[in-house]
């Protein structure tokens, strides 16, 4: 994936979406349960983004929402940067004609005006 679009639990020390999925579906060792528990009493990040979770009923699906959710924000954040730059390029076109209709105005002048003081 493009950088301009990481996950935010990816560039920090929090839990990564998986750890937080399996500490909702209750699939961690006693061990790495406590050590989830250590860090959202640090991090609130982390605990609202638990407490989003567990409010879930079909914690089974959340996976697949959240494949849909990234999907979906993707789509979104790409139209946008797409149509950024395609009004970029329009601006860089547009800059380019004027210097050439500039050029091309000086080129008749500067040949009018020898014309003219040859007469």
């Amino acid at each position: 994936m493009n950088e301009h679009f990481n996950d935010i639990f990816s560039t920090t020390r929090c839990l990564s979406q998986q750890q937080l999925l399996d500490y909702v579906q209750g699939k961690l060792t006693a061990e790495e349960q406590h050590e989830v528990e250590m860090h959202l009493s640090d991090c609130e990040l982390c605990s609202d983004a638990l407490e989003g979770l567990e409010a879930i009923k079909d914690k089974e699906k959340i996976p697949g929402w959240i494949r849909q959710m990234k999907w979906e924000l993707l789509k979104k954040l790409r139209t946008r940067y797409r149509s950024r730059r395609k009004s970029e390029n329009y601006i860089y076109l547009a800059v380019i004609i004027l210097c050439i209709l500039f050029l091309l105005l000086a080129l008749f002048w500067a040949y009018h005006f020898s014309t003219v003081n040859r007469s």
